[in-house]
């Protein structure tokens, strides 16, 4: 029977990542990057497709797991009939090539262990060749190399290298895997202990500049080490999260590839990670940026490869059962769509970052103007909007939103630091688009903005209108909106994306869990509605739906009691990170944002205000 998706835990080494289920067994592996083909695929599938397990060969009583500190090695300790063993597993920082390293402490009494490697290429589909040669095991198969070293005697049984060994008290065992490129010669050996050291030390040294001083510490920092750890280092891309097609819906089709960089999810990122003080991260990735969007900027589309690579080709591997039966995507077709709300986010993060002192130099702001011309031209088309739908274009009414964000920065941006551009031009677009918004966005009969223009459904992006300074959160049209969504979209007062009758805008089946990057921005609604007792109580929930080692996955079926979806999810734990930075301030969002009233006067926000009076 598949594992529950919160009882994974996550390893990585800021290039890739694996998934370690509460059983000692490493159910997924993408090499060397996130989105390279599988190594290890039994999260899709079953053990035939790849896994490697490390457990006691009797009963499992109990097991307790842990992240040593603020890293991201994992301990997972398991009592037997025998006695307790200690399970260590981490991806220590890339060197020649990746590594996992499983180190096997006995804690009490003397265990029998098991380890079952089973190695499989290409998302399961490729069984490769095993050897024994340099002191290791290596298994080849086309591009892809795997050597594993350990002391411990293995041998093969039905296309499975597995060994039985005995840990004492105070024995450890090592086991280190690395991916090779076939055609090089063999990785050199890694010492286990070693790693181990240099490990912790690398994350208490990206760590040590953290400005976080606010309430909930400990899950932010774990949500800060998550998102780390979805940071591709080379480039400074940022994947959504390190799976594909864990659903949104079990049994249903709401599966999709996140193992890429979208606009949108990185630039939320960079702003949690530049808003607690690591700066290093908001560089790469703005350069990450102006590489991956070169050219026509008609041309930017809403997610790239983590090198920045343009064509991510989605088709189905139906060699794969999949996740409780969902068909298995390779890549992303929504690629190919038009999301205007990704320039306003994008110019969002570019002011923010100038506004904290991160700096931007000349090519950026050359880009940011680019971007607008955009804006200019084509806000008044429909877009495919912020949840990708597939059932075609509309009017949105949080991509006009965001269109307004974009021409509202771009103003901010030219009076504030004195950067060249179409002052006057701009701040007309702004208005105009401020009209529209409240012309059609807003249905007054029902006191509620719209999911798209003339509809009379509801989106719970909508929540974003004050948080980004559209509307000061007591409007009576906010207060309307938060209403109608408390009474159409909570589902045991966690929030969903957006109705679904049968013929919605999203071109599949309704049904889907409560999305918590929504819910969370409820928490913030009711912080800058003065509704603060209710944010927190929101915000604890919230924090309860983790698992035990801090994770969050996209969405959770309260019906189920489950975590639903990609796992872990940057859009959930960037919301995480902001509302709890938000409560600590004792107001709405801390961002240094300004609040347009109805007469376009411009005021400090609430969140600038609390963030004036923060230690």
């Amino acid at each position: 029977m598949a594992l529950r998706i919160e009882d994974y835990a996550l390893l990585g080494d800021t290039q890739s990542a694996a998934l370690v289920g509460r059983d000692g067994s490493i159910d997924w592996l993408c090499l060397p990057r996130f989105d390279s083909g599988a190594v290890f695929a039994a999260l899709l599938g079953t053990e035939e497709h790849g896994r490697w397990l490390v457990s006691p060969v009797g009963e499992v009583r109990a097991t307790r797991r842990r992240y040593q500190g603020e890293t991201l090695i994992l301990e997972t300790e398991m009592d037997t009939a025998e006695g307790t063993v200690r399970l260590i597993d981490f991806m220590p920082p890339r060197g020649e090539a990746p590594d996992v390293v499983r180190i096997v402490e006995g804690v009490a009494g003397r265990v029998p262990m098991r380890m079952e490697l089973r190695m499989r290429f290409d998302y399961g589909r490729v069984v490769p060749w095993v050897r024994r040669t340099e002191g290791a095991l290596v298994a080849v198969a086309g591009p892809d190399s795997c050597w594993l070293r350990t002391p411990v005697q293995t041998r093969g049984e039905d296309f499975t290298t597995v060994a039985e060994f005995m840990v004492d008290a105070g024995d450890r065992v090592p086991f280190v895997l690395t991916w090779r490129e076939s055609h090089l010669p063999a990785p050199e050996p890694v010492r286990a202990d070693r790693a181990l050291r240099e490990t912790r030390q690398y994350w208490a040294d990206w760590l040590r500049p953290c400005t976080y001083d606010g309430q909930w510490r400990e899950a932010v920092i774990r949500s800060l080490i998550t998102l780390k750890a979805l940071t591709y280092a080379p480039t400074g891309g940022i994947v959504a999260a390190p799976t594909t097609s864990l659903p949104e819906q079990l049994g249903g089709v709401r599966n999709w590839d996140y193992r890429y960089c979208w606009l949108r999810d990185a630039t939320m990122t960079l702003q949690s990670l530049m808003y607690a003080g690591l700066e290093v991260e908001a560089r790469d990735w703005r350069r990450w940026l102006l590489r991956a969007i070169a050219g026509d900027p008609a041309d930017v589309q809403i997610m790239y490869g983590v090198a920045g690579e343009r064509r991510l080709s989605e088709y189905t591997a139906d060699w794969l059962p999949g996740y409780d039966g969902n068909p298995v995507r390779i890549g992303n077709q929504a690629v190919d769509q038009f999301q205007l709300d990704v320039y306003g986010e994008v110019m969002d993060a570019l002011y923010q970052a100038r506004s904290t002192g991160f700096g931007t130099g000349e090519s950026t702001w050359a880009l940011q103007k680019a971007l607008m011309a955009v804006v200019t031209e084509r806000w008044r088309d429909p877009d495919d909007g912020i949840w990708e739908v597939r059932g075609g274009p509309r009017h949105f009414t949080h991509s006009k939103l965001m269109a307004w964000v974009a021409a509202d920065r771009a103003v901010r941006s030219v009076e504030r630091f004195g950067l060249d551009g179409p002052l006057e031009d701009w701040r007309q677009l702004r208005d105009d688009i401020r009209a529209d918004v409240l012309l059609h966005g807003y249905d007054e009969r029902r006191r509620t903005f719209t999911q798209y223009y003339g509809s009379r459904e509801l989106d719970a992006a909508l929540l974003m209108i004050p948080v980004v300074g559209f509307l000061p959160a007591d409007d009576e049209r906010m207060i309307g909106t938060v209403a109608a969504i408390e009474r159409e979209l909570l589902v045991d007062g966690f929030v969903q994306r957006y109705t679904q009758p049968p013929a919605g805008p999203d071109g599949l089946p309704p049904g889907e869990g409560a999305f918590l990057a929504c819910t969370f921005w409820l928490a913030d609604n009711y912080s800058l509605m003065g509704r603060h007792d209710e944010a927190a109580r929101l915000f604890e929930r919230l924090l309860g739906l983790r698992n035990d080692v801090g994770l969050l996955a996209e969405e959770y079926d309260p019906r189920a009691r489950r975590l639903v979806g990609n796992f872990p999810q940057a859009f959930s734990h960037v919301p995480l990170i902001n509302t709890a930075r938000n409560l600590s301030h004792g107001g709405g969002p801390s961002h240094p944002r300004e609040r347009t009233t109805e007469a376009g006067s411009r005021s400090a926000d609430v969140g600038e205000q609390a963030k004036s009076r923060a230690p």
